[in-house]
């Protein structure tokens, strides 16, 4: 991720305004994040510290978070050395990525002693170390000499920073030095020659950098020419401008299927039209975004595995059952072979003897009637045998019914968990999951497993505004895909579903107008979307007035049939769905 040095110098920018502040609560809601209260002149502010190797940052948040019953051991000291603190100073050496937070604070003999929290943003070895008297008081995780043999943090050591190599700030650096340490480095990709050279810079803005000198071309840093190093050593005054001057544009960029992938404090170009940008207003306002959606995504998805699990084990099932049941419906097909023995053995009695194991017989059903031997069980009687072939034709014509049932219903039932599933991979929110579980329940999937807890209200549909001003809705599951088409929805609006392919009912508000063709294809895009072909090159959807809808006797939740429909073949366009979402 992008939370480099650079980023984390915006980030101090934006904490400056809390010195002097004093700290007002402090809470430790997990084993690696801390949240400090700060309460200055205009008010009080949640100062967020995460030493999560996978998402280590700080800064302040609006997010509330749960707390435990019994704070943790070292939430205890911070309360002890830093309550009622007072923040004095917010200190960064270079770009290193390590904020320090100096605090006034009176000790156990009521001296005034200054306690500074380091807040080390490294990635998997980030930590939050309380530092007194250039002693380490204590960490939010200790490193001892099992675990680095260069730098160790334990209580009662003096507190040393983490090994830095000899790297420019590019906030300070020259033109000539820039070239300078360019010629000096080994021959390899630009960016990573970047990376090499600029401290507290990560991977996305050294590819940035790199994508605006060669304008998208790649460039090797030993084969860079004096246009392309121009261009590069602009893009580098640019960027140190926009941080200096608090001119910054915090954006996060995500991939078409809406999954967050990273973040700068400058608008990024390198990705073109593969990935969507969204812009926020401050660096806190950005780290609050992109890590607590990708945490809900991350969340979301653990909490969906069961039904995950359950879904394809369901849909395994059923297959293998409709296969089962076609083999024995491709069996019936010899039932009039087994009449027409009965028939033969019938008409021949009187030639066939108890104990023949078989019997050959002209078969008058066919004009030249040719000989055909019939096997027989010798212990019967010809007319037991004759009985017998008639019972198989019989088992035969009821079996052919009723698997024919069974088949359309195993298929139907098919159908059904596939536009689950579908859901599924859709769910965007806890609430989503839940619904669904409340879903197979009812259609007895899931065994209740008790409690008094009511279920949480049902989220309202997808809501979209077309260019015309038309409101478009999106069911979120099958059984809010039935209320939309068949108790909400008006004669005369209109009704759109993706053909022969799972995916959610959508519905054009007309309040009794008729909508333009772009707002009718902008519907069906958002249909395409929102189906099991978001993937594909070109999808069908079918579409008419939800006067024509209609649901069949005792089908399945979501399940409808339409009629005098029309077929628009539409482009899934992720971009344009999240544009025209409300």
């Amino acid at each position: 991720m992008a939370l480099d040095g650079a980023f984390l110098y915006a980030v101090r920018q934006e904490l400056l305004p809390l010195i002097g502040g004093r700290v007002e609560k402090i809470h430790q809601p997990s084993r690696e994040e801390v949240i400090i209260s700060i309460r200055t002149r205009s008010g009080s502010s949640k100062l967020y510290i995460s030493a999560n190797a996978g998402s280590a940052r700080v800064h302040i948040t609006e997010n509330s978070v749960d707390n435990p019953q019994t704070p943790p051991m070292f939430c205890m000291l911070l309360r002890k050395r830093l309550g009622s603190g007072k923040l004095v100073d917010i200190r960064q050496d270079g770009l290193e990525r390590i904020l320090f937070l100096d605090f006034e604070c009176v000790n156990e003999l009521g001296d005034m002693v200054t306690v500074t929290l380091a807040c080390e943003i490294m990635g998997r070895c980030s930590n939050l170390v309380i530092i007194c008297g250039g002693k380490v008081v204590d960490s939010i995780k200790r490193v001892d000499e099992d675990m680095s043999r260069e730098r160790l943090v334990l209580p009662g050591m003096n507190y040393t920073m983490p090994p830095r190599d000899d790297r420019l700030n590019f906030l300070e650096a020259e033109p000539d030095e820039i070239k300078e340490r360019l010629a000096d480095t080994e021959p390899k990709e630009l960016s990573k020659a970047l990376i090499r050279i600029f401290e507290g810079i990560s991977p996305i803005l050294a590819r940035e950098w790199a994508f605006f000198a060669g304008r998208g071309v790649h460039i090797e840093s030993d084969t860079i020419n004096n246009d392309q190093l121009d261009r590069l050593l602009f893009a580098i005054k640019r960027t140190r401008e926009q941080l200096l001057g608090g001119e910054c544009c915090f954006s996060a960029v995500s991939d078409k299927e809406g999954q967050l992938k990273d973040f700068s404090f400058i608008r990024l170009s390198q990705f073109g039209t593969l990935m969507y940008t969204k812009e926020l207003g401050s660096a806190s306002e950005l780290l609050d975004y992109f890590y607590s959606e990708r945490d809900r995504a991350a969340r979301t998805k653990q909490r969906a595995n069961d039904l995950f699990k359950l879904l394809m084990n369901l849909t395994d099932r059923t297959a293998r059952r409709i296969a089962a049941q076609r083999e024995e419906l491709d069996a019936c097909a010899d039932k009039e072979h087994a009449k027409l023995c009965g028939d033969l053995i019938s008409a021949n009695m009187y030639r066939i003897q108890k104990g023949d194991s078989s019997a050959t017989v002209e078969n008058f059903y066919d004009e030249s009637c040719p000989q055909m031997t019939i096997q027989l069980d010798v212990r019967k009687t010809p007319a037991q045998n004759a009985q017998h072939y008639y019972n198989e034709y019989k088992k035969s014509v009821t079996a052919e019914e009723k698997l024919a049932v069974q088949i359309q219903k195993g298929e139907e039932e098919l159908q059904y968990l596939e536009s689950v599933f579908d859901s599924l991979t859709r769910a965007s929110s806890e609430n989503d999951i839940i619904q669904l579980r409340l879903e197979l329940r009812e259609q007895g999937y899931v065994k209740y497993a008790g409690g008094k807890a009511k279920p949480p209200k049902a989220l309202p549909p997808v809501e979209y505004r077309s260019s015309d001003g038309f409101t478009i809705l999106v069911g979120r599951n099958n059984k809010q895909n039935d209320q939309l088409s068949l108790k909400f929805a008006e004669k005369s609006d209109i009704w759109l579903h993706t053909q022969l392919i799972t995916g959610s009912h959508v519905l054009i508000l007309t309040d009794g107008a008729v909508p333009p063709d772009k707002t009718i294809e902008e519907a069906a895009v958002i249909a395409a979307v929102n189906s099991s072909g978001r993937s594909s090159g070109l999808v069908p959807v079918d579409y008419c007035l939800a006067k024509f809808v209609k649901k069949p006797a005792g089908a399945k939740p979501g399940k409808v049939i339409f009629t005098n429909y029309k077929t628009a073949f539409v482009k899934p366009d992720t971009e344009l769905e999240q544009s025209l979402r409300v």
